[in-house]
């Protein structure tokens, strides 16, 4: 089966929709300001973005509070060529616990992963659906470790329920993921070392202490 390049499916749909006058609104679901740098930086030359930051699976909620003011910081100080905005979604971490219950054991990059990805998703096509915007996608494919396939299956499920369009992404081509670590430098980020949620940190505390 050939695989999509949506990183291609992207710039034909920037190409389309970005022409000339045309400045579309963006939600832009972000997990952490280093994951979203890179995607700042490529989209807000071709959209109004807001990002969304919505995740409920991060733990504990120190963790959390520190991404968000992470993200806030490093939008307010970004010289984007149209405007950005932030919005905070809601930490309802018993959401996230109740949609992955029976799936604690699996591993990073599994199901339980999916069901996090789908639940982060709907949110922000639902806010964008509510708030008028033209497109709705997420930092997430400019991690290694996200199966971007599975992201932009969703995406196009969720775009055929709502309004707004899904920007297929997959933000780690052309060297995103190198850039984003560049950026996050440049703006002396906070780089957290786990994805988010209890179970992606036990996995990653369990790595780094085999290897001491």
């Amino acid at each position: 089966m050939n695989r999509i390049n949506y990183e291609q499916v992207m710039e034909n749909l920037i190409l389309a929709n970005c022409s000339g006058d045309q400045v579309p609104r963006l939600l832009l679901h972000s997990c952490c300001a280093p994951c979203s740098s890179y995607c700042i930086e490529r989209l807000a030359a071709h959209f109004y973005v807001t990002v969304f930051y919505y995740n409920p699976n991060i733990y504990p909620p120190e963790e959390y509070h520190m991404r968000a003011h992470e993200q806030e910081r490093f939008i307010k100080e970004f010289p984007a060529k149209y405007p950005l905005s932030f919005v905070e979604g809601s930490y309802d971490t018993e959401k996230f616990y109740g949609l992955v219950k029976g799936m604690e054991h699996l591993p990073e990059g599994d199901r339980r992963c999916f069901a996090c990805y789908e639940m982060r998703l709907r949110e922000t096509a639902e806010y964008a659906d509510s708030h008028g915007y033209d497109f709705f996608t997420t930092t997430l494919s400019i991690s290694p470790l996200k199966n971007a396939q599975k992201l932009n299956e969703i995406g196009k499920k969720l775009e055929q329920e709502y309004r707004p369009a899904y920007l297929y992404s997959d933000f780690k081509k052309k060297n995103g993921y190198k850039r984003s670590t560049e950026i996050s430098k440049e703006y002396n980020m906070y780089r957290q070392y786990y994805c988010g949620c209890i179970y992606s940190k036990k996995e990653r505390d369990a790595q780094i202490a085999c290897k001491q």
